[in-house]
């Protein structure tokens, strides 16, 4: 392992952040790393460096490639997977940024930059709130309708829940849908069958390997949160993540689903509920126009220090 401009056996330091995602308080909400200065790591410092945070997405901020991008983002889980969608580990990161001076803001704290991520230049709004930003409102790709389960005994069995229990909707597929990222949409018939998911992550992974997806995204109608139209718990063994409190990928899948089965009218701004199972509550806000989905929240920096590798 090195750093670009030291050579081997050199150390150096970089600024890194821990973020909580998806929350408006400390504690809550989707932890993150944040980690600057990147252009000076190795690849496999990168994910040397994430496996050591050990949370579940560490992202790293590098000048941008495309012109019209503001800057570069990549994230890593510590099993050393790269993942490319637009959810918390790239809301975090924006928030950091615009609060720490890195992107330009107006007089209000707003702004409008563009992330590039995962090859995609993606647009970014900071909402300004007495100066400072206030939330953090990304553009994600287009919806993408992939694979349905077929054996609907064998995904229940997988997600610890009854295969003949109806803890899954008889009438409604489990299917991939991208916005980004390939994750499986899976209906449960309510919120107890969501918490007593205990997943077994070897049968999970070949059931996702069958239909394309990356994770697991099961989610009733059923929220704690009245003014929520989704509960929901997000499991990816593809890339070694056994749960996940916060997940803007695939909750962007997930409101544009709603959209097209007519639960949510189109354009219309909606919260999903997430991490409650985790002692981690957060709040995922979504709005889908069309092909056009958005997914936005708030973030809250808890500690700041400097890496030394």
């Amino acid at each position: 392992m090195r750093v670009r401009e030291a050579g081997a056996g050199v150390s150096a330091s970089v600024p890194f952040a821990l973020v909580d995602v998806f929350a408006d308080a400390p504690l809550a909400g989707n932890p993150l790393v944040v980690v600057a200065d990147a252009e000076r790591l190795e690849e496999a410092v990168m994910r040397a460096i994430a496996r050591e945070f050990n949370q579940s997405e560490t992202t790293f901020v590098l000048p941008p490639t495309r012109a019209e991008a503001t800057w570069r983002l990549r994230s890593f889980t510590p099993a050393g997977a790269e993942v490319t969608g637009a959810g918390h580990n790239a809301l975090g990161a924006w928030w950091w940024l615009a609060t720490t001076g890195r992107i330009p803001l107006d007089a209000e704290g707003g702004a409008s930059p563009a992330q590039e991520i995962g090859g995609r230049v993606l647009l970014v709004e900071v909402t300004g709130r007495d100066g400072r930003p206030g939330t953090i409102v990304m553009e994600q790709a287009p919806p993408e309708v992939g694979r349905t389960v077929t054996d609907r005994q064998e995904l229940a069995a997988a997600l610890g829940l009854s295969p003949a229990g109806g803890d899954l909707l008889d009438d409604a597929p489990a299917q991939v849908v991208s916005t980004g990222a390939a994750h499986l949409l899976v209906p449960a018939r309510n919120r107890d069958a969501v918490y007593r998911a205990q997943p077994d992550a070897p049968r999970l992974k070949a059931v996702l390997a069958e239909v394309g997806g990356q994770g697991c995204y099961l989610y009733c109608l059923d929220p704690v949160d009245p003014a929520a139209v989704a509960h929901a718990r997000f499991f990816n063994p593809t890339v070694g993540i056994h749960e996940d409190p916060a997940t803007g990928s695939a909750a962007g899948p997930l409101v544009s689903r709603l959209v097209a089965e007519g639960v949510v009218p189109d354009g219309e701004a909606v919260l999903v509920e997430q991490g409650h199972a985790m002692g981690r509550p957060s709040r995922i806000r979504v709005q889908v126009t069309g092909d056009r989905v958005r997914v936005g929240g708030a973030a809250v920096t808890v500690a700041e220090g400097m890496l030394t590798v």
